[in-house]
């Protein structure tokens, strides 16, 4: 009699363990931009990795998490004739946390892949910043290249961001508690000012006396190609029409977390699931 307490106690906590899994990405992301001439593609990508967990709610239905560490970049050197003459470049790292929904159009008790969709929301840390003539690393936020903060400037942008993210996928049971996959994901986000650029010149006086000469140096890179001059006062720089994103392309491995622990509490034999997704009893 005791057993059987036991073991319907710990069933609960079993079945809850049988729905979660471990989650990981590997793969590579890129940047979208003023700094890049094609809104998609895969030059000047950087690597991804990202460590999460999921949690079934049903056959097609999971809850979802991840932290994600990459970083991004872009050079005008790559781009069109007109970007060349501006001449900027940024790096950014970034940390990303997501938390959303993933939907499965197969069910895996009776597939053994499927594709998916997601969405949800999040939240992301940058810190865009370039190397000078001499190679040393400058950080563009607190030059405020755009005169943010300066009379007449621009609205500073936080380095703390909300995303939204996007995507498909598709995954494969290599068994019962492991799954491996393919993930395109794309992040909307709220700033163009992710890679430091968005609408025009800043006034070159302005910024010289707010800021510094360096601040001057990085706004305009164009004299380091022989392209003339600071331009004039409210000359385009970027284009705030489209906001700054990023996207990524990676391999997912999903590993669920099951433990018999109730079963050797109540002193009963270990066994195999009877079910891919979710708790053996939900089966009926």
């Amino acid at each position: 009699m005791k057993r059987i307490l036991l073991f319907l106690f710990f069933l609960p906590a079993a079945c809850f363990a049988q729905n979660f899994h471990f989650s990981g990405r590997l793969g590579m992301a890129g940047y979208q931009g003023d700094l890049k001439a094609k809104s998609i593609s895969f030059s000047q990508t950087t690597l991804l990795g990202s460590i999460g967990v999921r949690y079934d709610l049903s056959e097609h239905l999971a809850l979802r998490s991840y932290l994600t560490l990459t970083s991004l970049r872009a050079d005008d050197k790559k781009g069109t004739a007109t970007m060349r003459a501006r001449n900027l470049n940024f790096h950014s790292s970034i940390l990303d946390w997501e938390g959303g929904v993933h939907y499965s159009f197969f069910d895996l008790n009776e597939k053994w892949w499927t594709p998916y969709a997601f969405a949800g929301i999040g939240f992301f840390h940058f810190n865009p910043y370039t190397k000078d003539t001499n190679g040393t690393k400058a950080f563009l936020h607190p030059l405020t290249t755009e005169g943010q903060g300066l009379a007449g400037g621009a609205k500073k942008y936080s380095l703390m961001q909300f995303s939204i993210p996007l995507g498909i996928g598709v995954e494969r049971m290599l068994n019962e508690d492991m799954r491996v996959g393919l993930e395109m994901g794309y992040r909307k986000i709220f700033t163009d000012y992710l890679d430091d650029v968005s609408d025009v010149y800043f006034d070159e006086a302005a910024l010289l006396a707010g800021r510094g000469p360096r601040a001057v140096d990085l706004a305009y890179r164009g004299d380091e190609v022989g392209k003339g001059p600071y331009p004039a006062a409210n000359l385009t720089r970027g284009s705030p029409k489209y906001k700054d994103g990023y996207f990524y392309m990676a391999l997912t491995f999903t590993y669920r977390f099951y433990f018999d622990k109730y079963k050797e509490i109540a002193g009963l034999p270990s066994s195999k699931k009877g079910k891919k997704v979710g708790c053996p009893a939900s089966r009926y």
